[in-house]
């Protein structure tokens, strides 16, 4: 190895070392997240273990980095004699292991959503392939352009799709499509959520053809208005809908419908004002 390159590799070799050697009751590490642990386990992929970082000091193996993959890998094969793979650093003060660990995170770059979803697309994962085709089917794409026929709100896709469906996200990409006709910001969060919400609520009975005539009279800008007048998010933007709708309405939808048992409805006389 040249010496000129010397400062920029670390001094660690690897090891595959027993889980049952490997120690992590240092104070600055976190505390063990059973659940985490157990969520990982559920969709256990081997190549997803990363090396685990290890001081070896006075003989010891302190993990400052990957407690929870050691524990990952010892509850799905279901054996703490298990190996894993270590990059064991044998010259590291206690202070040096906590200076490493509190600032491991600082000069990396997290992966956007969209980037998220574009590698599980190229990876050939059905849940985004599925959101894709959906998408796509309605002329559109998903993307960070804020031009119109962009959709750059993935991670709302994606949530709506696991908390309701793809049926349910695909009349919600429906009934925007028909009501706003590509508008910008049609396509926002807070406005696939609240269709959602009302989608989730009512079912067929809230009918597609009423609510493009009666929010399709009104800007997405006058909608946002309102939404923030009632209250914050996307329960906002529900609420905001549902008067849009009720609003001379010879059968207009039920309110207490829109609510889960974690929302607080608005009362009869706040929802007059607001009318």
């Amino acid at each position: 190895m040249r010496r000129e390159y010397e400062d920029f590799i670390p001094k660690v070799h690897f090891e595959l070392i027993p889980i049952k050697e490997l120690v992590s009751n240092q104070e600055y590490q976190r505390n063990l997240s059973m659940g985490h642990v157990k969520k990982a386990v559920d969709n256990f992929d081997l190549n997803q273990i990363n090396p685990i970082k290890v001081s070896r000091r006075d003989g010891v193996n302190f993990v400052f980095n990957g407690q929870h993959t050691a524990e990952i890998v010892a509850m799905a094969s279901g054996s703490r004699e298990t190996p894993v793979w270590c990059m064991v650093y044998d010259d590291l003060e206690y202070c040096e292991e906590a200076d490493i660990f509190a600032n491991q995170m600082k000069n990396v770059k997290p992966l956007q959503p969209i980037e998220i979803f574009n590698a599980n697309c190229e990876a050939g994962n059905e849940k985004e392939l599925l959101i894709k085709g959906l998408v796509e089917s309605y002329d559109l794409k998903i993307g960070v352009s804020s031009a119109p026929g962009f959709i750059g709100a993935v991670g709302t896709l994606e949530n709506i799709y696991d908390k309701y469906g793809y049926d349910v996200l695909d009349r919600v990409i429906k009934m925007i499509v028909i009501t706003w006709e590509g508008e910008l910001k049609s396509f926002s969060a807070n406005i696939l959520n609240g269709v959602a919400r009302l989608v989730n609520a009512f079912g067929d009975s809230i009918k597609d053809e009423t609510f493009k005539d009666k929010l399709g009279e009104i800007s997405i800008k006058e909608l946002s208005k309102t939404a923030r007048e009632r209250r914050a998010g996307s329960l906002g933007y529900a609420e905001a809908m549902l008067l849009l709708y009720n609003k001379r309405n010879k059968c207009p939808l039920n309110w207490q419908k829109l609510y889960s048992n974690k929302v607080v409805p608005m009362t009869d006389e706040k929802m007059a004002v607001n009318q």
